[in-house]
């Protein structure tokens, strides 16, 4: 009895106990359901996240002031850096050569009172100076109206994009603010732009700032050194530490920092959010494998059940193959066969409802992408595979073992 044969009987086995077969195969299928649906959740939700992680920061660095701290814990005094300039952030943007995108900000106030007619918001509005390329570096989407151009941003144009809670309170949801004025310290401002609502999950809250270009912002400034702030946003992320070094030394050299003396500005890599999101994520994936695991542990248990129910009802069906010549290990690997091919059924079940079930979920939560696992489904079969081989071992090898005497004479 060869192992083509093997297969054959068993899948005969698994038509003639249908019923049983594809409750034993559904149990099989709850557990890869469960493990491959959660995954490929998490993974839709890692995929759409990527699709925007450039913009949303992961692949930037900051180049900002050096906070001045005065003394540390030993009392010994530190040395006092000046601030980053803001002609210093002009000249850095336009000598730096490494292809990126590069924005300049620069925090006003935060307790501006802004006004439209007779309407005006809480003095909470946060007014920020900005350049042309700081919407793309941060992710910001314009819903009405356009972004600030080079021209405006390089003049000093008095124009400002307002934010949607400044919208709303300052016009309601139906009026056109495009073109019209409002005043903030003092200065008029046209508006060109509302930004798309990003409600509470944002780390500013960018609903209720108004963006201006970066010289008016320094020009209402009133002569306040305000604190500049350059994002750098790489196009290749495996570039990134050249282009934080040709960073470093191009400011540097703007900065005049001596050889061998410490930098005097700072500069950080802006990874937050991917290490957050690989914490969260990672978190989500130990869970899902946790639910998987206890799932296909009942799921073999079951099986092994059943393929000893098996092996007790064909005893006299054993008998006879032992008879006829049939060696125990022939006899071990048609029931490790059998066990293998309800698991598969069950298996190939349960990845294709976790990938549905996984994509609704992800569908669920507002993402668009349908992924599908191949890794998961691979390992998911695989999973099967060796669940089969747990739970059809001891069975089989109980039916290897039968005496074909006593087997004929079981009833």
């Amino acid at each position: 009895m060869n192992l083509i044969e093997n297969i054959k009987e068993g899948l005969r086995s698994v038509q003639a106990n249908l019923l049983r077969s594809i409750l034993t195969a559904l149990i099989v299928a709850i557990g890869i359901m469960s493990l491959v649906g959660i995954l490929t959740a998490i993974d839709g939700i890692e995929y759409s996240v990527n699709e925007s992680l450039a913009s949303l920061g992961v692949n930037t660095f900051d180049i900002r002031s050096k906070t001045n701290r005065g003394s540390n814990r030993q009392g010994v005094t530190e040395k006092v850096y000046s601030q980053l300039r803001m002609n210093e952030a002009f000249k850095f943007i336009n000598q730096y050569k490494v292809p990126s995108t590069i924005s300049l900000s620069a925090s006003v106030t935060q307790i501006a009172e802004v006004k439209h007619m007779s309407k005006k918001t809480n003095p909470n509005v946060h007014v920020v100076g900005i350049n042309a390329d700081f919407l793309p570096i941060k992710g910001l989407e314009v819903e009405k109206g356009r972004n600030l151009s080079k021209l405006e941003t390089d003049y000093g144009t008095p124009v400002a994009i307002i934010g949607y809670k400044v919208f709303t309170t300052l016009y309601g949801k139906k009026e056109d603010p495009i073109g019209t004025e409002i005043t903030s310290s003092g200065v008029q401002l046209r508006v060109v732009g509302v930004l798309k609502e990003k409600g509470q999950l944002s780390d500013n809250n960018y609903d209720n700032m108004v963006l201006i270009p970066i010289i008016k912002g320094n020009q209402m400034a009133g002569g306040r050194g305000l604190w500049y702030e350059l994002t750098v946003g790489i196009s290749d992320p495996s570039q990134m530490e050249y282009a934080m070094g040709e960073a470093t030394g191009v400011m540097r050299n703007i900065r005049r920092d001596q050889v061998g003396h410490p930098d005097s500005f700072d500069l950080q890599k802006s990874e937050t959010l991917a290490q957050e999101l690989e914490s969260i994520t990672g978190g989500l994936r130990v869970g899902g494998f946790g639910v998987g695991f206890i799932t296909l542990l009942g799921a073999s248990i079951a099986l092994m059940n059943i393929m000893l129910v098996s092996v007790t009802e064909r005893t006299r069906e054993v008998g006879v193959r032992k008879a006829l010549g049939a060696t125990p290990k022939r006899i071990r690997q048609q029931f490790l066969i059998e066990a293998i091919v309800v698991c598969l059924l069950g298996g190939i079940t349960g990845v294709i409802l976790g990938i549905l079930i996984g994509n609704l979920l992800a569908k669920a939560m507002g993402i668009s992408a349908f992924v599908i696992p191949w890794t998961l489904m691979f390992v998911g079969l695989s999973v099967c595979i060796f669940v089969g081989l747990i739970s059809g071992y001891y069975p089989a090898r109980k039916a290897s073992k039968l005496d074909p005497i006593e087997s004929l004479r079981f009833e």
